[in-house]
């Protein structure tokens, strides 16, 4: 009994001894990898993974008010192979070769079909190098593909059995798309090519600390033999902003002035729209005459551009006078036979040439545009007080900054006689009446008219309607109002019948139509050419037109300037009148509701036009509509379509690898996607399906390239 207790007590003390042996040598051992092994363990620590680095937000979109994207962050991907991938070199079961070898042809096969910059040998002796060599960063691909070429790729061999096996690494990249192209572009915005450096002017610049997010961090570390991002702090993702513009009134807009641009041969041009009740913005064009001739958004005209407006500044200048009661709209004028002499500086009426208008009234001096009937009229009034002029159209807020939703906005400059170094002379008074001798920015006259519109009140024009983070609103803005009443009540109701009397009687005939009725006013100005005057090297000029529509109900407020034209004779009523009125049917005609029962019966049942595009879209329209169709399937995602009077063919259309792809009869939506992804820069003009494209179907394709599409 005792030798057996003894025997376990000497087992137990040995286990025991053995014990306390293993815990000293586990403290030996930390001591000694925290003091003398620290460094060598570091460095193997910092082997394993890397310095954390930025995860950049993705940059928040822009939409229309219907929903239209307007701008968006599109990822693209850069192919990456890392050949220290062990998976690749370890020799398969039953095999002599390792994974890499095994899988190599095959996928040289399907990289040469798919992207057609290399043969198939030119790509397996690239790979094959770059694995010999252990390359950490191989590029499979020199180019950025897109998220749909990406899913393809990643069912070719060897890619197919993922990352930790094949090495494939996905850099991702952000590229800003616009799906329409340029319409609207300078009140968008553009950013920079580097994105970190955000928005540079637009919208994408006045709010692109929203649309930026916040950046996160990630880390690189080593896990079971290849590179792998850890996230290490999310980044949040930028917010969504939903302007006030309206795609469709948009396309209309930027349609009319570019026809009226290119007819006129004028340098530039811009016209606005606003919803006259809420100051909402629809739609902003700038279009400026390129070397080539055409016409692209450069400057923020609407906005920026200080210059002297010319005759529909006469509309505040004899509003000043009625509301102080010093004029009434029948008060006669001599304007004589269209010349007129102010302190040795004559004065001319368009009409010189036909003799003048002599004795008109001043409502008739409003219609005709008569430089003589204002300027002699607003100086009788105010020749011996003219800062009660000033003071008066101060009163009115025309010379008041506003905010708007975008940077680089001019602001009117109207300058006052009691003010030091403003220059003010004997002839400043008339020549200020007719709209010369102050700058004011397109935007600024429009929201003067606009108040005229709005029964007297003046609201700010504004862009932005909302701010959405994750799909809800974080913030809106509304209406806000400048002044309750620009004038009495009286005098609005005389301005606004003089306006109608513009379209009625004078400069603005050209602008009346059976459909809408249209008010405003004209205006022609000489361009000043600094301290050269205004007729050296010859009179450019500058012609507008503000008006609103409908007359008796007004519902957009409308301004279009367009300036240096070259062919025809310099109008405001002709020329940008024509594009206001444009826009007043088109506007007008969009908002007409029509009912099923209103409708005229054709008799017959038509097989409706079919776009070509998707054909799963396709399929998919079809099948609701319960149409028939024939033809090829499924051996291409595209198709073409035609309509007979029972059903629909349709046809499978393949894409070009190397070149441009045939995108006439489809929508604008097929069509920008397509030809986005082959690497090119799509412009649309006009709205509908693809009538004529400027690059040839088939034609050689060079990525970065633009193509401009016309749609109907």
């Amino acid at each position: 009994m005792n030798e057996n207790r003894r025997d376990i007590l000497i087992r137990f003390g040995i286990v025991y001894f053995i014990i306390v042996m293993i815990f000293i040598a586990i403290i030996v051992k930390i001591v000694i990898i925290q003091t003398t092994q620290r460094p060598m363990w570091m460095k193997l620590a910092a082997s394993l993974t890397q310095p954390d680095r930025v995860a950049p937000a993705t940059r928040g979109n822009i939409y229309s008010e219907d929903g239209q994207l307007f701008a968006s962050t599109m990822p693209e991907y850069h192919l990456v192979m890392d050949m220290r991938t062990q998976a690749l070199h370890d020799t398969l079961r039953h095999h002599k070769t390792s994974l890499f070898y095994e899988k190599v042809d095959s996928l040289c096969r399907h990289l040469a079909a798919k992207f057609g910059d290399k043969s198939v040998q030119a790509y397996k002796m690239a790979l094959v190098n770059a694995y010999k060599k252990r390359d950490p960063r191989f590029s499979v691909y020199p180019d950025l593909i897109s998220y749909s070429d990406l899913k393809e790729v990643l069912q070719f061999p060897l890619f197919n059995l993922g990352r930790l096996r094949s090495g494939l690494i996905e850099d991702v990249y952000a590229r800003r798309i616009r799906p329409f192209g340029d319409i609207g572009s300078r009140t968008i915005g553009g950013i920079y090519g580097d994105e970190s450096m955000g928005g540079k002017n637009g919208i994408e610049l006045a709010f692109d600390t929203l649309l930026r997010g916040k950046p996160g961090l990630y880390s690189r570390q080593r896990i079971a033999g290849s590179w792998e991002n850890v996230v290490v702090v999310p980044p949040e993702n930028g917010a969504d902003i939903i302007t006030t513009l309206n795609a469709n009134i948009q396309d209309i807009t930027e349609n009319a002035l570019r026809k009226e641009l290119i007819k006129t041969d004028a340098k530039e041009g811009c016209a606005i729209v606003m919803e006259t009740k809420t100051g909402e913005i629809k739609a902003v064009a700038n279009l400026t005459q390129q070397k080539d001739s055409t016409y692209a958004e450069a400057r923020n005209e609407a906005f920026a551009d200080e210059t002297e407006p010319g005759s529909t500044f006469k509309v505040a200048s004899i509003m000043a006078a009625l509301d102080q009661g010093l004029i009434s709209p029948n008060d006669t004028i001599n304007t004589g036979n269209g010349v007129y002499d102010f302190f040795g500086t004559k004065m001319h009426d368009w009409n010189e040439d036909h003799g003048g208008f002599h004795k008109i009234t001043v409502a008739q001096a409003v219609w005709y545009s008569s430089n003589i009937g204002v300027s002699r009229t607003i100086y009788n009034a105010y020749k011996n007080n003219p800062a009660a002029f000033v003071d008066k159209l101060y009163e009115m807020k025309l010379n008041q900054p506003i905010h708007f939703h975008i940077p680089g906005a001019g602001i009117p400059i109207i300058k006052h006689p009691d003010e030091k170094n403003t220059h003010w002379s004997l002839t400043t008074l008339p020549w200020m009446s007719i709209g010369y001798e102050v700058q004011i920015p397109p935007i600024y006259t429009l929201t003067f008219y606009n108040a005229i519109a709005n029964n007297g009140k003046m609201i700010r024009p504004f862009l932005v309607k909302a701010i959405e983070k994750k799909g809800k609103v974080v913030q809106t803005f509304s209406t806000s109002t400048i002044k309750d009443q620009i004038c009495k009540p009286s005098t609005l109701s005389i301005i606004k019948s003089m306006l109608l009397g513009v379209v009625e009687h004078g400069t603005g005939a050209n602008l009346q139509s059976p459909y809408v009725q249209i008010a405003g006013k004209s205006g022609t100005a000489q361009i000043s050419k600094g301290a050269s005057g205004y007729k050296t090297d010859g009179v450019e000029y500058q012609v507008s037109f503000c008006g609103y529509f409908p007359a008796t109900d007004p519902q957009y407020t409308v301004i279009c300037v367009i300036r240096k034209p070259k062919i025809g004779y310099a109008s405001g009523g002709l020329m940008a009148g024509a594009v206001v009125k444009e826009i007043a049917l088109l506007v007008n005609a969009s908002k007409i509701t029509l009912t099923p029962n209103s409708l005229p019966s054709t008799g017959e049942d038509k097989i409706p036009m079919i776009k070509s595009g998707d054909y799963n879209d396709v399929k998919t329209v079809l099948s609701r509509m319960s149409i028939n169709f024939l033809g090829d399937k499924n051996q291409f995602p595209w198709i073409t379509a035609t309509a007979d009077s029972n059903y629909v063919t349709i046809h499978s259309m393949a894409i070009p690898q190397n070149g441009v792809p045939n995108v006439i009869s489809m929508g604008a939506k097929d069509a920008v996607y397509l030809l986005g992804n082959a690497g090119l820069n799509v412009q649309l003009v006009g709205c509908g399906k693809v009538i004529s494209q400027s690059l040839p179907p088939n034609s050689a394709l060079q990525k970065g390239a633009t193509i401009v599409l016309t749609l109907h």
